[in-house]
């Protein structure tokens, strides 16, 4: 009986650690939604001093926890409150906004160094006269009416050696005696 007496005294001990625990989880909870401080299981657990896995076994516990985390924080400002994944969905479009202008921000720069770039190389002096453009249209135009000129050339040439060969041919049968004897 002796045994059993002490088995009981131990199970007791361990209800008695097992209720204040869960007062502690309950008090936590209650002080964390109340201040608007983090709510989840690992926040919970440090603030009461237990172990994570204490909530895990405490079914009602931990779902508990996981209402209070989904309800919307009471802020003491009295103003209206945000909910965590709220929270979270603004960190991430505020995380691809920053990336975006950071980019914007990047080719913004790139831009204004090749313009300050152009700018300086014109007020020094060594870059090439403003009218280069033009001056690029008109070495076209040239290089343009030269090739024409160049196909005309050789229409001509082919004209002129069809000609040509044609006088031969005629000059060879008028040299040529005829059998008539003339």
């Amino acid at each position: 009986m002796n045994t059993n007496t002490n088995t009981n005294a131990i199970a007791a001990a361990r209800q008695a650690h097992s209720t204040r625990c869960r007062q502690r989880v309950l008090t936590a909870l209650e002080q964390a939604a109340h201040s608007g401080d983090e709510i989840t299981v690992s926040a919970i657990a440090r603030r009461a001093r237990v172990d994570r896995s204490f909530l895990y076994r405490h079914r009602d516990l931990h779902a508990a926890v996981l209402v209070k985390a989904a309800e919307p924080a009471t802020a003491s400002t009295g103003g209206p409150s945000a909910s965590r994944p709220s929270l979270i969905a603004d960190l991430a479009n505020a995380h691809d906004r920053i990336t975006r202008l950071s980019h914007e921000n990047t080719q913004l720069r790139q831009r204004l160094s090749e313009h300050l770039g152009e700018q300086a190389w014109r007020e020094s002096g060594l870059c090439p006269p403003d009218d280069i453009d033009r001056l690029q249209r008109r070495v076209t135009e040239l290089e343009q009416h030269t090739a024409e000129q160049r196909r005309q050339l050789a229409e001509r040439d082919d004209e002129l050696d069809a000609t040509r060969a044609t006088n031969r041919e005629l000059m060879t049968r008028l040299n040529r005696p005829h059998p008539d004897g003339a």
